[in-house]
């Protein structure tokens, strides 16, 4: 399987590649108008709200996994093929381009963040349209052994065997501030670890030595069970990426994150550092 993270001049004279645009703001701008404004040569728009994510619910979250026949449908209608190799990237890093990397590869298939994203890009940006034929892509059921819900974080965060990672900023694990979920705060027991902080300025990955210190201040070294969350389940999957680029091993998503756990008063929050 290609490596999670690849960079520009991997692709270079690549034919078998073909280019996502996953552009997606939380302050309610249009990825689509962004894609329009100007995207990388070949690049086709992936709506996250319309194929990379389901209904929201309180149950679970703001963007809960699609049904696998949403994923495969949207897929085929951009002429993303089963076998096609998956370049995918955002202007925020990766953070946003990270949900549909992570759906490909957990489902088997090949796909990879570009590092940098958009503004790392040294080629010109065009404002044509992509065209690319329909293709085949047939649903897969997502892997249940990648996957946990609320009661599964509950119980492996109360055994202590589980380290679960927070991957918003740090003052919303704190609870000093939270602009759209129902509590402020994060799941008692989780560690932040926001994705900012796994970046460069300029929003390429750090390198593996500086990635791998990251994750060891959060409590997380080769062989730890990892959980990852964030608010809604998009950003978490950057931090389960970035996990596998650092050689550390692939990691389980939460996908409800934080918005469906602050949704059940049943459920305990905490403040603070944690």
């Amino acid at each position: 399987m290609v490596a999670p993270v690849v960079d520009e001049q991997w692709l270079a004279g690549r034919e078998d590649v073909v280019l996502a645009d996953v552009r997606w703001y939380l302050d309610g701008r249009s990825g689509r108008a962004a894609y329009e404004a100007g995207h990388l040569p070949g690049a086709v728009f992936v709506d996250l709200e319309r194929w990379l994510a389901g209904q929201s619910a309180a149950t679970d979250g703001r963007h809960p996994l699609p049904e696998p026949s949403v994923l495969a449908e949207g897929m085929a209608s951009l002429g993303i093929g089963e076998d096609d190799v998956v370049v995918a990237y955002d202007d925020a890093g990766g953070t946003v381009a990270a949900r549909l990397v992570w759906l490909l590869r957990a489902t088997g298939h090949e796909a990879a963040l570009l590092d940098g994203g958009i503004g790392a890009w040294s080629g010109g940006l065009t404002t044509a349209a992509t065209e690319r034929p329909p293709a085949v892509f047939r649903p897969r059921p997502w892997p249940e052994d990648l996957l946990v819900d609320s009661d599964g974080v509950a119980a492996a965060v109360q055994a202590g065997h589980t380290v679960l990672l927070d991957a918003r900023a740090g003052e919303r694990h704190r609870g000093e501030v939270e602009p759209v979920d129902p509590r402020a705060g994060h799941v008692p027991g989780a560690r932040s670890l926001p994705a900012t902080t796994t970046l460069a300025p300029d929003g390429t990955v750090l390198p593996v030595d500086a990635l791998r210190e990251r994750f060891a201040a959060a409590g997380v070294g080769p062989g730890t069970d990892v959980v990852a969350s964030c608010g809604s389940g998009v950003t978490a999957c950057h931090t389960l990426l970035l996990l596998e680029h650092a050689g550390l091993g692939t990691g389980r998503l939460y996908a409800g994150s934080f918005s469906a756990w602050s949704s059940d008063p049943s459920r305990p929050v905490a403040t603070g550092e944690g």
